[in-house]
């Protein structure tokens, strides 16, 4: 009888240690949605920036990783991850794995990417461990790892069955040719997105197949110039300008000329598409509010007829009334729902398709 119990231990114990994922270090595989090279960490802003940006929240926003995805393929049977956060960032309007979780999508015999399962930080801790899903038909399968939207990343694993490989990804998808670069603001960083895959930079991505570059810093998008020569950095298929809640009329008057004009000394041909600033449900009450919306709109419009009228013939535009058409869009008048997000995105999407070089 001891001999059985003892047998039964060992099989235990050995079942518990094949369980154990064997982890691979995800800077092996491409990361998607920035132009810095993983050896230099995760991050949207090179180190050389930080001693030339006039704000230091600027430099660390452009530390988190918001629109960056690990592409991989497996064919595990169960999938986990571990990670250790570089802030330990907490929000009142925001959940946890939005802000600091990951998001894993995987391709389907369509060539379209479908959800798999959002990856869950730990509370009050840097280092998270989780385990996404189980129980897979072992099969090789495309995937795609989006990172945290409002915070950075120093290290990151993907954790798989002992049986399974890990390997570079064998479709080209989504296409890296030509990306689409967003500026923008926290909305663009994806404030307040549930979980990173729905912010509407990513749904994109997922809808064209085509990689885009996720400029968007909460409170900063103010059309600092130290900024530009990233922006021009990517050889784009298109530049999208939807950075106007950040600035004011004035503002916009002072700055969107310099900014312009360097993104077309540097790239002439590639298309821009302004965005005005959405009419957001507080303007129904506030007036002021409603007066600056308005303003700031008024000088984004006058600019691009200005451009068009001198010759600019690859600048489009959008009206902030089709930006959101929905009072309870928002989660405290002013940051997206994933509803929001996604009819955003449904909106963007033929105006992305139509105007973006391929």
């Amino acid at each position: 009888m001891k001999k059985i119990l003892l047998t039964i231990g060992l099989m235990a114990s050995a079942m518990s240690y094949a369980a154990e994922p064997v982890y691979h270090d995800a800077r092996q595989f491409p990361v998607l949605g920035t132009v810095v090279p993983v050896e230099e960490g995760y991050t949207r802003f090179p180190k050389e920036l930080k001693s030339q940006v006039k704000r230091e929240l600027l430099y660390t926003l452009g530390t988190n990783t918001a629109g960056m995805a690990i592409r991989f393929a497996s064919d595990a049977t169960a999938l986990s991850a571990k990670w250790v956060s570089t802030q330990e960032l907490e929000m009142n309007h925001m959940t946890p794995v939005g802000i600091r979780g990951l998001d894993l999508y995987t391709l389907d015999d369509n060539n379209e990417w479908t959800f798999v399962s959002s990856v869950r930080p730990t509370v009050n801790k840097k280092a998270s461990k989780y385990s996404i899903v189980n129980g897979l038909e072992k099969k090789m399968r495309e995937y795609i790892l989006f990172l945290p939207l409002y915070d950075g990343i120093d290290s990151l694993y993907i954790g798989v069955d002992s049986a399974a490989v890990v390997e570079m990804p064998k479709v080209d998808l989504p296409s890296r040719e030509k990306p689409i670069v967003v500026y923008g603001t926290s909305i663009t960083q994806g404030a307040c997105a549930s979980r990173p895959g729905l912010a509407y930079t990513n749904i994109l991505e997922r809808k064209m197949n085509r990689e885009f570059y996720n400029f968007g810093f909460s409170g900063n998008g103010q059309l600092d110039m130290e900024v530009a020569p990233l922006l021009a950095s990517v050889d784009a298929g298109l530049y999208v300008f939807d950075c106007l809640p950040n600035n004011t009329a004035s503002q916009l008057k002072e700055r969107l000329e310099p900014f312009y004009n360097y993104l077309r000394e540097k790239r002439p041909d590639v298309p821009i598409l302004f965005i005005e600033s959405p009419y957001f449900p507080i303007s129904r009450f506030n007036a002021d509010v409603k007066v600056a919306l308005k303003e700031k709109n008024d000088v984004l419009r006058e600019f691009y007829e200005a451009r068009l009228a001198a010759g600019d013939k690859n600048l489009y535009y959008m009206k902030g009334e089709e930006v959101l058409d929905d009072v309870e869009g928002t989660v405290d008048n002013y940051h997206f729902t994933d509803v929001a997000f996604r009819r955003f995105a449904d909106k963007l999407l033929p105006l992305l398709q139509k105007y973006s070089l391929k």
